[in-house]
């Protein structure tokens, strides 16, 4: 019985580490409205002001959104280390409230996935086509997106 028990716990454990660090890596960067952090998208890619004014709005408009999906992840994060220091002070978890968070973190995960695509999206069609070509090769590691055909 204690051989089981120490094989549930240490499963857990890890599970819990796993998924904290997976988390923690995955938080987004605090989206800033300074149009001064595009500027080396605009030297890169060889925007014009027209092209480099409307990228910068869309990522002015999208920062609210993005600023709340933030605030979402980082409230799960204190939910998750609240978890965790439930488990190690109790030694008990309550798996329906942590399967209700699990779920509830997938939720906030794609949304951030489906609002950082949008951006992307939305900036690329300001673009030539060679410059849009450069950009998403340049994001699509950041993005799991399909390299652009040449």
């Amino acid at each position: 019985m204690k051989r089981t028990l120490l094989i549930l716990a240490t499963g857990l454990l890890a599970t819990t580490l796993a998924n904290s660090l997976w988390f923690s890596l995955r938080a987004p960067a605090q989206p800033s409205d300074n149009p001064n952090d595009l500027s080396w998208l605009k030297s890169e890619l060889h925007l014009d002001e027209l092209q480099y004014a409307r990228i910068c709005e869309i990522h002015r408009s999208s920062s609210p959104r993005i600023a709340a999906l933030a605030a979402q992840v980082s409230r799960m994060k204190t939910e998750l280390e609240a978890f965790e220091s439930t488990r190690r002070t109790t030694g008990q978890i309550d798996f329906l409230e942590f399967a209700r968070f699990v779920e509830m973190r997938r939720a906030v995960d794609r949304e951030c996935i489906d609002s950082t695509r949008h951006l992307v999206q939305a900036s690329a069609e300001t673009m030539t086509p060679d410059q849009r070509a450069r950009y998403l090769e340049m994001v699509a590691p950041l993005m799991n997106l399909p390299q652009p055909a040449n």
